[in-house]
């Protein structure tokens, strides 16, 4: 199945990667008022809308600010780079148990987006400023360094973070450690598309 490359198709469809695209049942179903507010916020503040990992993206500057995402339970915003934010009102949230930096808000109601929209507008104008400033994040220690292309996708793939957050800590070493052999920024892009299916069955880089 086809994913969407119109964010317009986002809002009226899904985003294509399951079954369930185009269809009712399809998350962003659930939370269609929410998710038109969130775009209307993103526009109105003057963001670029693209469409990334088959899922809203909003630029500015030439750098990722913020991808949305639905699921059955809840939907959510979440702020690319997120070290750099200042979560001066305690709000974000980590997208899984190891992620080492919380930078998702959460919603279980429609109507909480337009109640933290005062909220919402200054993060975004925050992570705008730094994308103007050309403002590099810090960087996290971990055991096995995590490459940049893969905490880009995680940050930018909300699917795709909670399943990497899921998976065993020997498991996420395998992909860090194959991924970490690649010489090339574009090989380790090319490698971390191939291991999205495998990440998403909660497989090692070595599983079959």
């Amino acid at each position: 199945m086809p994913m969407i490359t119109d964010a317009g198709d986002y809002f009226t469809k899904g985003c294509g990667r399951c079954d369930r695209f185009a269809t009712p049942e399809c998350s962003t179903r659930l939370w269609i008022d929410g998710l038109n507010d969130l775009r209307r916020i993103c526009r109105d503040m003057g963001l670029e809308e693209t469409v990334k990992w088959a899922h809203p993206t909003y630029m500015h500057a030439d750098r990722n600010i913020a991808i949305f995402g639905a699921f059955k339970g809840d939907f959510r915003l979440s702020f690319l780079n997120p070290g750099l934010l200042k979560d001066t009102e305690g709000v974000l949230e980590r997208q899984g148990p190891n992620s080492q930096i919380p930078g998702i808000i959460r919603f279980t109601n429609v109507a909480q987006v337009g109640a933290m929209e005062p909220i919402i507008r200054p993060y975004l104008r925050q992570l705008m400023v730094h994308a103007e400033a050309g403002t590099k994040p810090p960087k996290v220690e971990r055991e096995i360094d995590m490459p940049d292309e893969l905490t880009q996708a995680l940050d930018a793939d909300p699917e795709l973070a909670e399943a990497f957050d899921a998976l065993t800590p020997g498991r996420q070493k395998s992909y860090m450690f194959n991924l970490n052999q690649a010489k090339q920024s574009a090989t380790r892009v090319a490698r971390i598309a191939r291991f999205r299916e495998k990440i998403l069955a909660g497989k090692g880089a070595m599983d079959r």
